[in-house]
């Protein structure tokens, strides 16, 4: 005998957990709709699509329906739906990833206190233990960052004044530890993080990603909860790829008008994204996400924005006899150091757009000395992760002071910054990784630069028996 299932259940377990009831027919939730009718088969529709439903039967010519005739729709009227038993069905309309979890009402406290953001000092010392150098990156985040809760948590002073928000533009080179130190951040703030490729945004209506998709990917990442979501992080990379394009006729819907479309985000806005897609044109369920107190980041290369700078600043200090050479800023490594928001605007980046990205932050090149510093110092440097790999074998590993050198220096040639550091370890690990586990008399592995250089091998240490 078939067992009956209990389609009620669901009903159940919906009072019971933490999401919203999603109309089965136009995907809003609850908090939008008013109250759901529940159906069988754990299905639930709003107030509005049932009327919508009775509407379209009652306009229907009945008469020209086989055995349609005797039917009252007023008797409809008084059906229980709920004591309706479908066997053998499990209908699972809503997948999991599109449930929004309800807002909290009774919620006296906000998810976040000062207590709960460390001060700036506290903040850098912990980005420390994981990012290398950047320190003047670090400190400039650290406040930008504690400023912006500070302000979530600050509604008005005693005068009225309302704090701005402390949007950031950082600007470095490829491989210097932008999208490494957002990620980093949002770690030890606890907050959700959502990172976005600018290259892949477009002007609503043509092929690409709309701007609110990186809502949906924060929404996602808070676990669909919404008030969570709007204290949240949102990290927009390759943020130069989207300057106004020069010497064009046609439409710029991939520079100029996604600037000006994110700087409704940017401000603050209420936008309506879907659940669990960032594609608007799926049924999915649509929440309401407010970015007034969501911290957005933007980072990118700017390739060629250093030439703009020695621009300037060799026209600023060519006249008169104390005029500088020319040459001057051509080896200058903190050159980026010295930009300024007209700078940013020759690159293409529209006045509009940088003035609500008020928080610059500079990023310069890894030199050697940094590169080997990122290969040990950091609580996950990848030497670490191999040296506690072979700890399992019981095998230790070690390298010479010349075979760290010569990592940092392939790492500099690469010109790729430090994501050149892992391809490079795990090539010549690669051996060592294979062949070590076959002899469990090996005690200790000492990686030199002959070995890397391909001149020899590795010094093996044998155990003593």
């Amino acid at each position: 005998m078939e067992d009956k299932i209990d389609y009620n259940k669901n009903d159940k377990d919906d009072k019971n957990n933490n999401y919203e009831k999603i109309c089965y027919m136009c995907r809003r939730p609850e908090s939008k709709t008013g109250t759901m009718i529940s159906m069988p088969g754990g299905i639930d529709i709003c107030p509005d699509c049932i009327q919508k439903t009775f509407n379209s039967m009652q306009s229907m010519d009945m008469s020209k329906l086989t055995n349609m005739s005797k039917i009252n729709m007023d008797d409809l009227k008084n059906v229980d739906l709920g004591s309706f038993t479908i066997p053998n069905m499990n209908l699972n309309p809503i997948p999991e990833r599109a449930r929004v979890k309800k807002r909290d009402e009774k919620r006296t406290e906000p998810l976040f206190t000062m207590k709960d953001i460390p001060a700036p000092h506290k903040i850098k010392e912990m980005l420390d233990e994981y990012v290398i150098g950047q320190d003047q990156a670090k400190r400039i985040i650290s406040v930008a960052v504690y400023n912006h809760y500070k302000r979530i948590f600050l509604d008005k002073d005693k005068e009225g004044t309302r704090v701005d928000k402390s949007n950031i533009l950082m600007i470095g080179p490829t491989g210097s530890g932008k999208t490494y130190l957002v990620k980093t951040l949002a770690k030890l703030l606890n907050v959700p993080l959502a990172i976005a490729d600018a290259t892949s945004l477009t002007e609503a209506g043509y092929i690409g990603d709309d701007i609110e998709s990186v809502i949906s990917k924060l929404l996602l990442s808070a676990g669909n909860d919404v008030e969570r979501a709007e204290c949240g992080i949102v990290f927009i990379d390759e943020i130069d790829k989207i300057a106004k394009k020069k010497n064009t006729n046609s439409r710029d819907v991939s520079g100029e008008s996604v600037q000006q479309e994110l700087l409704k985000l940017l401000e603050g806005s209420k936008v309506e994204v879907p659940v669990g897609t960032n594609q608007k044109n799926v049924m999915a369920p649509m929440e309401t996400v407010n970015t007034d107190n969501i911290l957005f980041i933007c980072g990118g290369a700017f390739p060629a924005l250093d030439d703009i700078i020695k621009e300037r600043l060799q026209k600023n200090t060519s006249m008169g006899f104390n005029s500088d050479l020319k040459d001057k800023y051509n080896n200058d490594d903190n050159l980026y150091a010295k930009v300024t928001n007209e700078d940013i605007r020759k690159f293409g980046m529209i006045p509009e757009f940088i003035g609500r990205l008020p928080v610059i932050c500079t990023l310069s090149k890894l030199d050697k000395e940094a590169f080997k510093k990122i290969l040990i110092e950091p609580k996950n440097a990848i030497l670490k992760q191999y040296k506690r790999l072979l700890e399992l074998d019981e095998v230790k590993l070690s390298f010479d002071d010349d075979a760290m050198d010569w990592i940092a220096e392939q790492a500099m040639k690469k010109d790729t910054g430090a994501r050149a550091l892992r391809s490079i370890i795990e090539e010549f690990m690669l051996d060592i990784m294979y062949e070590t586990p076959k002899d469990k008399n090996i005690g200790k592995v000492i990686i030199t630069r002959d070995y890397l250089e391909h001149k020899g091998s590795p010094n093996i240490v044998f155990r003593n028996i």
